[in-house]
C-alpha cells in the first residue's frame, strides 16, 4: 500500500537534485520550484537577483513505504556540500544555498538526526543547510521541468557527468 509523503530539498542548481531524486527508488513524483522567498510568484530571472530570498529546490514525492526519508536524505546531501554559504561550487547565490523544508512535523527529527551525521561526515564543520517547516512553494516554470531528461539525461543512467547550472 503507497503511502506517499512530500519534502522540499535544495543545494545547488534544482536541476542535478531533481534527476538525482528521479533515480531513487520510491519516488513517484518531483517538479523544481523556489521556496523560502518573499514575494509570491516569482520567477527564475527574479529568484536569480538575490533580492527574493528563495532557494531554487525540488519537491518530492516519494512512497515511505519504498524509500526512507532517511536515505532521501542522505542521497541529497551527498549530492552537495553543505558546508557551503548561499552557493555549490561556481553556482553562488542564496537562491544555491542548501536546505530542507519539510511539511509533516515528525519529519523535523529525522532531518536533525541526518543533519548530525553530515556533520559528522564533514569532520564536524559547520553545516549550513536550512531547515523550516515549509511554506510559499512556487512551481517553477515549465522550461524547468526534467530539465535534465529533456537534455538527453536518463533518470535510469549513471551519474557519470557533473552537470554544473549557471544564470
Amino acid at each position: 500500500m503507497e503511502q506517499t509523503k512530500k519534502i522540499l530539498i535544495g543545494g545547488g542548481c534544482f536541476w542535478k537534485h531533481e534527476l538525482n531524486m528521479q533515480r531513487l527508488i520510491g519516488v513517484i513524483h518531483t517538479e523544481v520550484g523556489y521556496s523560502g522567498g518573499i514575494i509570491d510568484h516569482p520567477c527564475y530571472k527574479l529568484i536569480c537577483t538575490g533580492q527574493t530570498n528563495h532557494a531554487e529546490v525540488v519537491l518530492v514525492h516519494y512512497d515511505q513505504s519504498i524509500l526512507k526519508l532517511e536515505d532521501l536524505l542522505y542521497s541529497f546531501f551527498n549530492q552537495h556540500d553543505p558546508t557551503q554559504l548561499n552557493r555549490q561550487g561556481l553556482d553562488v547565490g542564496t537562491q544555491y544555498r542548501s536546505c530542507v523544508f519539510y511539511y509533516d512535523d515528525d519529519d523535523l527529527q529525522v532531518i536533525q538526526k541526518v543533519l548530525e551525521d553530515v556533520k559528522s561526515f564533514n569532520n564536524d564543520e559547520t553545516i549550513h543547510t536550512q531547515v523550516a517547516k515549509a511554506q510559499n512553494y512556487w512551481k517553477a516554470e515549465e522550461m524547468h521541468q526534467r530539465y535534465l531528461q529533456k537534455a538527453g539525461q536518463c533518470p535510469d543512467k549513471g551519474c557519470e557527468d557533473i552537470i554544473m547550472c549557471y544564470n
